[in-house]
């Protein structure tokens, strides 16, 4: 069975939207397009090649992948950071779009329709699939509880507003942390794979006040 692995820059407010440039994705009059790249630096793209070391296919949304479709195979693969063109260009990859033409030309690529397509696509034999940006599949993924691992850089700002990591209805997991580091420019690394339920604990008193039980009747009045 494969693994299904998030890969994702974020603000601290948890927005992931348009990390790498203005024309990326301005929907909804998103205005910070380019927000990460000012931090990007030698120490996050090595950590950001660690999960690039072992065979792994692309499993995009249908704007990440037309993103991609349209910048790495006109990269200059004997350019500096050549490789990943390279690498995106060689591997296979899987963009899931529920609606709508898609020009899978780009070499490997295949067009998956349905969720249930990714479900039966992880349980078969082969590399992990690895997502970057595709929000909505994220989204569709942490509730369809799919998601084994993630890796999330943390950038130290704070947008206001866009396109979030985390939407209510993930299903309900902890993680736990494998691999963690603060790059020279602020970002918060962190490598999370998928741990057991969630555990929950008490601090209530043993014999609650009658102040605490008139804010529990209270609590319990306004929903």
């Amino acid at each position: 069975m494969r693994k299904i692995i998030v890969g994702a820059f974020v603000s601290m407010d948890g927005v992931m939207q348009a990390p790498g440039g203005p024309t990326e994705d301005p929907t909804k009059g998103f205005r910070f397009g380019g927000w990460e790249m000012p931090y990007f630096a030698q120490d996050s793209r090595e950590e950001l090649d660690r999960d690039f070391k072992e065979k792994f296919a692309l499993l995009p949304g249908r704007k990440t992948y037309e993103i991609f479709a349209a910048y790495w195979p006109y990269y200059d693969e004997g350019a500096p950071h050549g490789g990943i063109a390279k690498l995106f260009n060689e591997i296979k990859k899987y963009a899931v779009s529920r609606s709508g033409e898609v020009d899978t030309s780009w070499r490997g690529s295949v067009l998956l329709r349905h969720i249930a397509d990714v479900k039966r696509l992880k349980q078969e034999d082969g590399p992990n699939l690895v997502t970057q940006g595709s929000t909505e599949l994220v989204h569709a993924l942490l509730a369809n509880d799919l998601v084994d691992a993630m890796s999330i850089f943390t950038v130290p700002v704070v947008l206001g507003g866009g396109k979030r990591l985390f939407a209510d209805g993930s299903a309900p997991h902890s993680f736990k942390v494998i691999r963690s580091r603060v790059s020279s420019t602020g970002i918060l690394i962190g490598h999370y794979e998928r741990g057991g339920e969630i555990k929950i604990d008490d601090t209530a008193l043993g014999s609650p006040s009658k102040r605490e039980v008139a804010r529990q009747e209270r609590m319990k009045r306004e929903g």
